[in-house]
């Protein structure tokens, strides 16, 4: 009996198989449901945003690294990266996706009405979860325009592969911290760790504790260099959305004529009130992220945990 007969005769792969049949209808039915929500609400943030003035927009963002730089230090580097190796291809590609995806979830919604045998029965009804699945993954096949995503996808690696380029060289600096602090770690742990874990260890797995010995003296070294990594950012960031907010603070003061006695002319050199308001704002947004420990309040944390991991892959990736 060959390899391939010995494996499709193995009852753990058939139960596995019958497990992914019975989940296939439900996930479709969500995926249905919340990619469509995720894009027309995109749509809507997107066309919210659009119509605000720049002045806004700028106060907007400028607050948002002034308060939360050193919680995402590679998202927001990798934005700012990302302005210079194409972010407008980007946005391209995600909206072409978008559409795509549109496009395939509309033509399901159609086959989940259709009744092609005419017993007033749908026909996605009467069939099994893994015909279920076959049909669907028929229809994407057929209904999804192959050139549009793989130019799609294709931009989008390329603009990754610059922006992964520029924070291997940019983070460089902490991972050498990380290393380093792991070696200057390891000596000790191996003098005073390793034997007392040896000595309450069974004698079987005792040769695997100078490797998670090494793992966890690892873990500890990355979390200090990446701490003091997020006091750097924290630090710069402040400092740069605080002079966002200032000006942007000081072009609306201008606009509405409030001119604080005088002390705000038309022309932001003649004055050094903005460079003031931008240290009071840096000042203000270092000493909350200081207090937050760097973390999400509620309900930010629940409202941004998409880019809580979008911050942890970065970091993963570039350290990997």
């Amino acid at each position: 009996m060959s390899d391939d007969r010995k494996k499709s005769d193995d009852p753990s792969l058939s139960g596995i198989a019958q497990m992914v049949s019975k989940a296939a209808g439900p996930i479709i039915q969500f995926l249905s449901i919340a990619i469509p929500l995720v894009i027309v609400n995109a749509g809507k943030l997107y066309d919210i945003f659009s119509v605000l003035p720049q002045n806004t927009l700028s106060f907007l963002y400028g607050t948002i690294i002034c308060f939360f730089g050193g919680t995402f230090p590679t998202l927001f580097a990798s934005l700012e990266a990302a302005k210079h190796a194409g972010r407008q291809t980007v946005f391209r590609a995600v909206s072409d996706l978008a559409k795509e995806a549109m496009i395939i979830i509309e033509e399901s919604k159609k086959d989940d009405d259709a009744d092609e045998d005419g017993d007033g029965k749908k026909d996605v009804k009467q069939i099994s979860s893994r015909e279920l699945l076959s049909r669907k993954f028929k229809l994407v096949m057929k209904k999804m325009n192959p050139d549009k995503i793989d130019n799609a996808l294709g931009s989008m690696y390329k603009v990754w592969l610059s922006v992964a380029a520029v924070l291997k060289i940019q983070f460089a600096r902490t991972i050498s911290l990380a290393l380093s602090i792991a070696e200057f770690l390891e000596r000790p742990m191996d003098r005073f760790v390793a034997p007392v874990l040896r000595q309450v260890t069974p004698q079987d797995y005792q040769k695997w504790v100078p490797v998670l010995l090494s793992w966890c003296v690892k873990a500890v070294a990355m979390s200090i260099a990446w701490y003091l990594q997020r006091v750097i950012s924290a630090t710069a960031s402040a400092l740069t959305g605080g002079l966002l907010m200032a000006r942007a603070f000081y072009q609306w003061c201008l606009k509405h004529k409030f001119t604080l006695f005088g002390l705000i002319p038309e022309n932001h050199e003649d004055t050094s009130a903005d460079e003031i308001m931008s240290y009071l704002f840096a000042g203000l947004g270092l000493y909350t992220q200081f207090q937050l420990g760097f973390a999400l309040p509620f309900p930010l944390n629940i409202i941004l945990w998409p880019f809580q991991v979008t911050e942890y892959y970065i970091r993963w990736l570039i350290t990997d």
